[in-house]
């Protein structure tokens, strides 16, 4: 479905992917592991067109993949960012609103009403600012708004990050839900124990580079690969 074929990025002069292959697989979720720094959120950056890549290719469903981030959200990939890049000075509703108008035209299952049902916190919002919205919430509002493009791919970076374990805990039942209903997901994640209950596959990066790849389950086994790479 997605292939990155020996990938290089950086900023500027500073190059952090060296020679990146990696594949997400239709109706699977993939979880890219790695210490900070390892080059994980670059690789989705690159993805997405925030960052040209230097060198390799990159496809989606077979063909090359745009090069400017409107046309690869078209394409049918939705991202979901570290930051969450909500727009503060809208409502709840403003912010769905955006996206479901944007991409009403493609049709598809997520509505409105179906978010809000993934995430009835949101409907107790909906007149609320993004400003007044808690961190867990306003990574509810994040994925909901992402699901309205009726993305074909779904790719979050640390959702979970600086939410408490309650919210953490919400968020992964929210995934595991999108997950069991088929949709493809990309997963950028520190924490271990969520990224790996939710994933099909795992690619571990270090030092702009895939170091490992596998199942959950041989993951979870390899002491001295998460000691290395992961500092578990």
């Amino acid at each position: 479905m997605l292939d990155l074929t020996t990938v290089d990025a950086g900023y500027g002069e500073t190059q952090v992917l060296y020679g990146i292959s990696l594949t997400a697989r239709q109706g699977r979720v993939l979880a890219i592991l790695g210490r900070n720094g390892a080059g994980k959120s670059t690789t989705l950056k690159t993805i997405m067109g925030l960052l040209p890549p230097r060198a390799g290719a990159i496809s989606f469903e077979g063909s090359p993949m745009p090069k400017r981030p409107f046309d690869i959200a078209r394409a049918g990939i939705a991202y979901v960012p570290e930051t969450r890049d909500i727009f503060p000075s809208l409502t709840v509703r403003e912010n769905l609103e955006i996206a479901a108008r944007r991409f009403a035209a493609k049709g598809g299952e997520w509505t409105l009403d179906r978010v809000i049902d993934l995430f009835p916190r949101l409907g107790e919002r909906m007149d609320n600012g993004g400003t007044q919205l808690s961190g867990g919430e306003q990574q509810m509002l994040a994925i909901a708004r992402a699901l309205l493009m009726n993305p074909r791919l779904l790719i979050l970076d640390e959702p979970t990050e600086g939410l408490a374990p309650i919210i953490v805990k919400l968020i992964h039942q929210k995934l595991m839900a999108l997950k069991q209903g088929g949709l493809s997901m990309v997963l950028v994640e520190q924490n271990f124990g969520f990224a790996a209950s939710l994933a099909d596959d795992v690619a571990v990066v270090g030092k702009g580079q895939v170091v490992w790849t596998g199942t959950p389950e041989a993951i979870r086994a390899d002491e001295a690969a998460q000691h290395r790479w992961l500092g578990v």
